[in-house]
């Protein structure tokens, strides 16, 4: 074999998967889709599309995906260090509901055993509370007071250095051995990539670790195929959206870890199973997609005369339930291509289709769709809402015939189906909006066809405590097959109503954990037998 384990994708899975397996001895292989990024390679605003966006069949190679769905437009990120790229730096607890989620409640109290998993990861990720105080947030704390939720407000933990601004220095994180770095300039174009190295992606902790303890990252290779040979598995990649010099290659490993994100492990495993490349996984597979609950919208100013840019992408938040979370998000000075996906609030719900109201609405309020037409210093004058809940309710996605051959799409699943108009977050957006005297905005695909954007896709092979309920036990051990494992987003099964990096990075903390190290016997029991907790180590390495 080429290597002890091969991990698909460099993400919060991937990347703790990598450092610590290689920490226990064992021979790591990453394979990533995405290149590596220095901090002068990211684009200075998101109108360059070549390193903003990810269409490699178009030459486009930048950090964020965007995959439109039946159900959903989600969002994701490219790159060696996946999501933490293009992610907007926040790490919030999931909120109570996650935990006793029937997906998973019969396995044991997850609250209590995540705990000091959490923490590790708080730590590893250099987590601090947002020490800025912008525009958006004073408008935050007028938007939870009109909402009578004042005591609601709390600055966003987040994963930031705000040393000295302009001044590198060795990251405190490393004492000292680590990548020369300079402080937060609140610029505000985190999910733009961090051009300061101000940002804490996993290629400043968790992957920086996994090399040096041996890992070797495989960067710019997309895998397509995971064939079963004898004593393991041969996992064949090829370069991404190359029409010549694909660059084909085939790596032998024992293990292999699928970290692809939600989107990618899934698509990724329906494909294998549908080739008959894993056989007998479980019907569950691609079952239960959570969106989060989510939508995003936001409120558009009419004027220049305050800038709501400034600061780093997420600085504060409010509950307005005990399962809606709201954030101000805001990128930085002339980031205005997403403004071109922008237009005037509709309501959706019961009654007239969507569409038809998004029409009516432009017939009676002429004015206030020209001006969302506009991208002038869009970024400038917009505060955009993310707003995300805990509620129970799911996609499932599945793999159909389209023009072009075979594509994902999305099929309702468990629960109540999935949002696709939350009233909670167009109050929002109009209260906002009226107190910064501008227009309340939605995404002109959730107006023109009900679908919804989310940045944090969740689930589709989640945990569970047998193939009747999940694709992954609780020590993330596909069903049927021990040396093949989901550690990433997809294994989790409920909406989290927060940002979901710290649970996936927590998660697969403890995932890892409960691996032997290198040669030694494994403690894990056998698929079938009775959940055994398993502490975590006293000798694992943090900052």
């Amino acid at each position: 074999m080429d290597y002890d384990v091969i991990i698909i994708g460099s993400g919060f899975g991937g990347s703790v998967s990598a450092m610590r397996l290689a920490d226990k001895g064992y021979r790591v292989c990453v394979i990533e889709a995405g290149k590596r990024w220095e901090g002068k390679d990211f684009p200075r605003t998101n109108w360059n599309p070549f390193r903003s966006l990810w269409f490699p069949k178009l030459g486009m190679r930048g950090i964020q995906r965007l995959s439109l769905l039946k159900h959903v437009m989600a969002l994701s990120g490219v790159g060696v260090g996946g999501g933490s790229l293009v992610y907007a730096n926040t790490h919030y607890e999931p909120l109570d509901p996650f935990y006793s989620d029937g997906q998973w409640a019969d396995v044991t109290d997850w609250k209590d055993e995540l705990a000091p998993y959490f923490d590790l990861a708080r730590s590893m990720l250099g987590v601090t509370q947002n020490p800025l105080d912008t525009p958006a947030d004073i408008v935050m704390r007028s938007v939870a007071a009109e909402m009578e939720v004042a005591g609601s407000f709390s600055p966003t933990p987040v994963a930031v250095y705000f040393g000295e601004s302009g001044v590198e220095v060795d990251d405190p994180y490393f004492g000292g051995e680590g990548p020369r770095r300079s402080g937060c300039v609140a610029c505000g174009n985190c999910m733009v990539g961090c051009r300061f190295n101000a940002k804490n992606t996993l290629d400043k902790n968790y992957l920086w670790f996994a090399e040096r303890a041996g890992a070797h990252i495989m960067p710019e290779q997309q895998v397509n195929d995971v064939e079963e040979i004898a004593g393991g598995w041969a996992v064949s990649s090829h370069r991404p959206g190359a029409w010549m010099r694909k660059g084909k290659r085939r790596t032998t490993a024992t293990h292999v870890i699928f970290s692809a994100g939600a989107l990618g492990t899934t698509r990724l495993l329906l494909e294998l199973a549908e080739r008959g490349r894993i056989p007998n996984i479980s019907s569950n597979l691609g079952h239960l997609v959570r969106t989060n609950s989510e939508a995003i919208l936001g409120a558009v100013a009419n004027t220049t005369e305050v800038d709501y840019s400034e600061g780093i992408a997420i600085t504060s938040s409010i509950h307005l339930n005990d399962h809606t979370h709201v954030e101000p998000v805001r990128y930085g000075k002339g980031s205005n291509a997403l403004g071109l996906l922008s237009t005037v609030l509709t309501d959706g719900g019961p009654g007239l289709p969507r569409p038809i109201r998004f029409l009516r609405n432009v017939v009676r309020h002429p004015i206030a769709f020209l001006r969302s037409l506009s991208v002038w210093k869009w970024s400038e004058r917009t505060i955009i809402l993310l707003v995300m809940q805990s509620s129970d309710n799911s996609l499932r996605l599945i793999r159909k015939r389209g023009l072009f051959g075979m594509k994902l799409s999305t099929a309702q699943s468990h629960g109540e189906p999935s949002p696709t108009y939350i009233h909670e977050a167009n109050d929002v957006a109009r209260a906002t909006a009226r107190i910064i005297g501008g227009q309340p905005m939605s995404a002109i695909h959730e107006v023109l066809f009900d679908t919804p954007t989310t940045a944090h896709l969740l689930g589709g092979a989640p945990v569970g405590s047998s193939p009747n309920k999940g694709v992954v036990d609780a020590y993330h051990r596909v069903f049927g097959h021990k040396t093949l494992h989901v550690i990433d987003g997809a294994a989790i099964g409920a909406n989290l109503g927060v940002n979901p990096s710290l649970t996936i990075t927590a998660m697969a903390e403890r995932a890892v954990n409960a691996w032997p190290r290198a040669g030694e016997p494994d403690s894990r029991p056998a698929q079938g037998d009775p959940y055994q907790r398993i502490a975590k180590s006293e000798t694992i390495r943090s900052f």
